[in-house]
């Protein structure tokens, strides 16, 4: 079972942030799910959605979390490696670049900002290939 039913960023570019998220979340095996015009685009498998974009509902810009960052599960390296090269050629900012990290045996992650400054990761535990 899963903790978290959802998760949800705001945008200011609803067009933008689902081209850019659609290229970071494929290589971990992510897609577009579904869309409400308008309001929000929904990234899952095909177990159903569990991370959304939204235009902010109080019609006020979208803002980011001090300290907050959104972690993504990739089954591969290759995966984090793709996410982190997708989202640098999309515009993202470099928080992290793919490597090992000291947070857990095995932890393997690359940090970026999207294109609306919120902080993303994706992590990989699996043993070194």
């Amino acid at each position: 079972m899963r903790l978290l039913h959802h998760t949800c960023v705001g945008t200011n570019d609803m067009n933008k942030a689902t081209e850019f998220y659609t290229a970071v979340l494929s290589p971990l095996g992510a897609k577009l799910v579904g869309t409400v015009e308008g309001h929000s685009a929904m990234f899952g498998t095909d177990e159903g959605p569990e991370f959304f974009l939204l235009n902010p509902s109080n019609g006020e810009p979208a803002t980011v979390a001090n300290g907050g960052t959104y972690g993504f599960k990739s089954p591969t390296r290759k995966g984090v490696d793709e996410f982190h090269a997708n989202g640098m050629a999309l515009g993202g900012t470099d928080e992290g670049a793919p490597g090992p990290r000291e947070f857990a045996p095995n932890a393997y992650a690359a940090y970026m900002r999207d294109l609306d400054g919120n902080k993303i990761c994706a992590v990989c535990f699996a043993e070194p290939e």
